[in-house]
């Protein structure tokens, strides 16, 4: 059994062995702890803090950002990065196109959108649309962070998963196809299950006739889940 999973699994270890640090970052930081220690990790970095606006400012990815630091219960859970000056419709356009590209052909990140890719098209008339339709363009992706290199885990809990979902008889009376098809399947159920809570999305703005991108940096085990309730 093992040897047929492991022909089906092939393509995905790779990317599966990065999935095993549960937390996601921003620079190398994991997005956890109290908002003053992450403020003096992001001024390491060299972002400088203006406490009386309560954001940080620096160079993020070639541009010119604010960076907003945002709690649940004094814990971080989310890193904002804010274009610091607006730019217009076309320009908005070809920007959101190359972040999508930037983030696609990074291989920390895996696009919550697997059936197509993120674009605008030259004639999308994105101020009618957010004007008139409330309209979002935003991209979404989960962050793959680096892991420990040890696999075993994955292949006993795909090995307990065959057994509790298909049975060992069904499992043997399935071809070798259909046994590399479910294996594949089972892989992207684990992958998404370590890396679902680590989302990075980003999203056009619009303010006074200029566009910004936001992007977020969100570890979802920190966010409200209704405890408070």
């Amino acid at each position: 059994m093992k040897r047929i999973l492991i022909l089906g699994m092939a393509l995905m270890l790779s990317v599966v062995a990065f999935a095993q640090k549960n937390i996601t970052q921003f620079l190398g930081i994991p997005i956890d702890g109290t908002k003053s220690a992450m403020i003096q990790k992001l001024k390491a970095k060299g972002f400088t803090y203006n406490a009386s606006d309560d954001v940080l400012s620096g160079q993020f990815n070639g541009r010119s950002v604010n960076l907003h630091v945002v709690t649940n219960n004094n814990n971080v859970y989310r890193i904002m990065v804010a274009d610091a000056v607006g730019t217009t419709e076309g320009e908005i356009k070809i920007r959101f196109n190359t972040l999508c590209s930037q983030f696609e052909k990074n291989g920390k990140y895996l696009p919550q959108n697997l059936l197509g890719k993120y674009s605008l098209n030259d004639e999308e008339d994105i101020s009618f649309e957010m004007s008139v339709h409330n309209k979002r363009y935003q991209a979404a992706y989960y962050q793959v962070t680096e892991a420990d290199q040890d696999t075993t885990g994955i292949s006993e809990w795909l090995t307990d998963k065959i057994i509790s979902e298909y049975g060992k008889e069904k499992w043997e009376s399935m071809s070798e196809e259909e046994r590399q098809i479910a294996g594949i399947r089972l892989a992207m159920d684990y992958l998404l299950d370590k890396v679902s809570h680590k989302s990075v999305w980003f999203m056009i703005s619009e303010r006074f006739g200029r566009y910004y991108i936001n992007i977020f940096y969100d570890n979802e085990q920190n966010q409200a889940n209704g405890e408070d309730l």
